[in-house]
């Protein structure tokens, strides 16, 4: 049921048969509508997952300089690991802190005697498009006196031949370089 429909149902049909109230029904429920569409932007916006233009406040409230450069996605992982990462560092805590940038699986190790944190891209191959944001917020958390270490993945020779890929068919994809690295 449109939302005309719904207005004209409040009042007496003999008002909606009229030209001249119709168009004023319609119109009315032109602007009912728009303003539902409003409220649930807006409502949108209280989310982080689904917040698009309110995403600057959240930014501002954990102190992250906007960059409206950056894709959305990436900015909505910046502001996901400000969230997760608060309380006691654990090896857990930067694990989810990574995977929050990530969007995918991160393998987390710390080797205390060498003082470092290792990070290791399971499921994303080649390097993370926003690197540097996940260092950096890495870095916020990650005790001082521990290093960040970095493994990414590639696409194997095996996993190629596996997937029974030659030169030609990848030379027809067209891929770039950093599409190719991330072929799974």
């Amino acid at each position: 049921m449109t939302m005309g429909d719904k207005v004209k149902g409040y009042v007496s049909p003999l008002y909606s048969a009229d030209s001249t109230t119709g168009s004023l029904l319609d119109s009315g429920a032109d602007e009912l509508e728009a303003f539902e569409d409003d409220i649930a932007d807006v409502l949108n916006q209280m989310f982080v997952n689904t917040a698009t233009w309110g995403l600057t406040n959240w930014e501002g409230f954990f102190g992250i300089v906007t960059d409206m450069d950056k894709p959305i996605e990436q900015r909505r992982s910046v502001v996901k690991s400000k969230i997760r990462g608060s309380g006691t560092v654990t090896v857990d805590l930067m694990k989810n802190v990574a995977e929050a940038y990530a969007n995918g699986t991160v393998d987390v190790t710390q080797n205390t005697a060498e003082y470092t944190v290792h990070v290791k891209f399971v499921s994303i191959h080649g390097v993370p498009a926003n690197l540097a944001d996940i260092e950096a917020a890495l870095r916020d958390i990650v005790p001082a006196h521990l290093a960040i270490d970095f493994t990414f993945t590639y696409m194997t020779w095996g996993a190629l031949d596996a997937k029974a890929l030659t030169w030609g068919a990848l030379d027809t994809a067209n891929y770039t370089w950093d599409e190719f690295e991330r072929l799974t």
